[in-house]
C-alpha cells in the first residue's frame, strides 16, 4: 500500500466526524421529552386525584406510606414511567429496523462537493456510456452514449423541485463536475437532483450492497487481507443499516452524505477484492442483544480501545459491546510494528498558545502548563487543562480535545522516523505531556477515535491467520454476526 493511500485511510477511516457523534447522541438522548411532558401532564392528574383521596378518607382511614413523601412516590413513578417508555421506543425501532432490514434494499446517498466541502453544488455535469433518462417536468429526455449534460438551479425542468436521472442501459453515472481520489465517480442507481437557491443537491439512491462495494475500498485498502476486508464489510453493513433509520437530511430523504460524517462512499473506484468481501458477507450484521450495533472503527490502535466515555457518552447495556480490549495475543501488541502505533510532537510554547487561542475561542496568553487531567479506559484522556498567564481553559471529549491540540507549526514523528505535518486533529487522545523548557512533548500512540474496530488492527490479525468472525469478536464482544 502507498504512503498516499494509507493517509486516506488514516483521515477517511478513522474520524468519522466525532463532533457529529457527539451531537447526535446528545439528539438522542432528548428525543423523548415531548412524550415526557404528555406522560407528566397524565400523572399530575393523578396524582392529585390520589391526594385529594386520601385527603378525604383521613378521620376514617389514617392510611399513608411511612418514610415516603408524596414527591419521593413521584420520583419512583417518574422513574418506572420513563423506562418503561424507553425500553418500549427501543423495542419498537429494532423492530421496525428487522421489518426494514427485509423490505429497504436502498440507501439514499448525498453527494457533496470537491473536498466534502458542502452540499450544495454549482451546477452538475454529467453523463454515461449508453446515454441518460431523463425524468423532468415536461416528461422524459434521452441523450446519446457520452454525451454530457449540465443542470444549474434555473433548469426548467425540474419539477416540485427534483430531476431524475437514470443510465439507460442500467450502468452507472459519471458526474464529471466533481473529483473523487480516483477521479470524476460515477455512480450506480439513479441521481436525484434537488434545485435550491444557491444550487443543485444531488442524492445517489442505489441498492444497499453496491453502496457497500464502493465503501469498503474506501475505507480500507483492497490490498489488505480477505478477512480483514470482510470484517470491515460487516461493520460498514451494520452502521449503514443503524444510519437507515433516520434521516441526515430529510428534505433530501437522504439517509447519509458521502463524507467521514458517516462513511466515505465512492472515494475509491471498486476494488475486485473488497467487492468480493462484500458478496461473500452478503446480509451479514453485526447484533448485540438482538439489535443491529453502530459498528463504529478507525484507523490504528495504540493497543488498546476505549469506550464511549470519549465522546462524554455514559456505558449503557446497549453499547457495552464498545468495551475498552486489548488488542494483543500471547506475543504482543498486534500493531506494535506500525508507524502510528507510537508517535510524538515537540510544540514549542508560542505554537501551542496560538492553537489553544484559535481552537477553543478562548484567550489565556502564553501557555504555562498542559496537563491530562482525567483519562478514560484504555488510557484515552478524556479532559486536559491548559493554563496560561491569562487564564485557564478546561477541554473535554475526545475530539474537542485533538481539535484543540491540532493545528500546523510543527511536526508529529512517527515510530519509524517518518514525520508529517499537524494537520487539524492530533492522531489520537491517547497521549501523555511533559514540559521541557519551553517545549511541550506529546507522546501518544494510535490513530483515531479508538472507539471500536481498528483497521490495522483487523488487518494484522488476518495476517496471523484470523478469519473475520474472530476479528470482530475482539473488537465486539458479545456481538454476534447474523
Amino acid at each position: 500500500m502507498g504512503s498516499s493511500h494509507r493517509h486516506q485511510v488514516q483521515v477517511s477511516g478513522s474520524e468519522k466526524d466525532s463532533q457529529r457523534k457527539e451531537n447526535k447522541v446528545r439528539k438522542r438522548n432528548n428525543r423523548h421529552y415531548s412524550i415526557y411532558i404528555a406522560w407528566i401532564l397524565l400523572l399530575l392528574c393523578l396524582i392529585t386525584g390520589l391526594k385529594a383521596g386520601v385527603e378525604k378518607n383521613a378521620a376514617g382511614k389514617k392510611e399513608s406510606y411511612p418514610g415516603i413523601s408524596i414527591q419521593s412516590r413521584w420520583e419512583e413513578l417518574w422513574k418506572t414511567v420513563s423506562s418503561k417508555d424507553s425500553e418500549e421506543e427501543s423495542e419498537s425501532k429494532d423492530k421496525t429496523m428487522e421489518k426494514d432490514m427485509d423490505t429497504q434494499k436502498n440507501i439514499r446517498v448525498l453527494i457533496m462537493t470537491d473536498g466534502y466541502q458542502q452540499i450544495v453544488h454549482r451546477e452538475v455535469e454529467i453523463s454515461a456510456a449508453g446515454g441518460l433518462r431523463i425524468e423532468k417536468k415536461d416528461g422524459l429526455e434521452e441523450t446519446a452514449g457520452n454525451e454530457k449534460i449540465k443542470i444549474t438551479k434555473e433548469d426548467t425542468g425540474f419539477q416540485n423541485g427534483k430531476i431524475r436521472i437514470q443510465a439507460i442501459d442500467g450502468g452507472e453515472i459519471t458526474v464529471r463536475s466533481i473529483r473523487r481520489g480516483y477521479g470524476n465517480p460515477s455512480y450506480a442507481g439513479a441521481l436525484d437532483l434537488y434545485a435550491t437557491s444557491e444550487g443543485v443537491v444531488m442524492v445517489n439512491e442505489l441498492p444497499l450492497e453496491n453502496y457497500l462495494c464502493k465503501v469498503v475500498p474506501s475505507e480500507m485498502p483492497a490490498s489488505y487481507q480477505k478477512e480483514a476486508l470482510k470484517a470491515q464489510a460487516i461493520c460498514a453493513r451494520s452502521y449503514a443499516y443503524r444510519q437507515i433509520m433516520d434521516y441526515a437530511y430529510p428534505e433530501y430523504q437522504a439517509h447519509v452524505n458521502d463524507s467521514t460524517d458517516y462513511q466515505v462512499y465512492n472515494n475509491s473506484a471498486s476494488q475486485q477484492a473488497a467487492t468480493e468481501a462484500v458478496q461473500e458477507t452478503a446480509g451479514k450484521v453485526l447484533k448485540y442483544n438482538g439489535n443491529i450495533i453502530t459498528a463504529y472503527y478507525y484507523s490504528t490502535s495504540c493497543g488498546k480501545t476505549t469506550t464511549m466515555a470519549a465522546w462524554g457518552t455514559k456505558e449503557k447495556t446497549e453499547n457495552a459491546y464498545l468495551q475498552s480490549v486489548e488488542v494483543k495475543d500471547q506475543t504482543g501488541d498486534y500493531e506494535r510494528n506500525l508507524p502510528w502505533y507510537r508517535w510524538e510532537a515537540d510544540i514549542d510554547q508560542n505554537t501551542l498558545s496560538k492553537m489553544i487561542a484559535e481552537n477553543t475561542k478562548k484567550n489565556i496568553g502564553t501557555v504555562q502548563s498542559l496537563e491530562v487531567t482525567k483519562s478514560g479506559p484504555g488510557g484515552a484522556a478524556l479532559q486536559i487543562k491548559v493554563s496560561g498567564d491569562l487564564g485557564t481553559v478546561v477541554v473535554d471529549t475526545e475530539n474537542k480535545i485533538r481539535r484543540a491540540l491540532g493545528g500546523s507549526g510543527y511536526e508529529i514523528k512517527k515510530q519509524d522516523g517518518t514525520a508529517v505535518k499537524g494537520s487539524r486533529l492530533l492522531p489520537s487522545a491517547f497521549f501523555k505531556v511533559e514540559k521541557k523548557g519551553n517545549t511541550f512533548k506529546i507522546k501518544g500512540g494510535g490513530y483515531g477515535h479508538g472507539i471500536g474496530m481498528s483497521q490495522n488492527g483487523a488487518n494484522e490479525m488476518a495476517k496471523k491467520g484470523k478469519n473475520y468472525q474472530q476479528i470482530l469478536q475482539m473488537f465486539y464482544p458479545g456481538t454476534t454476526i447474523e
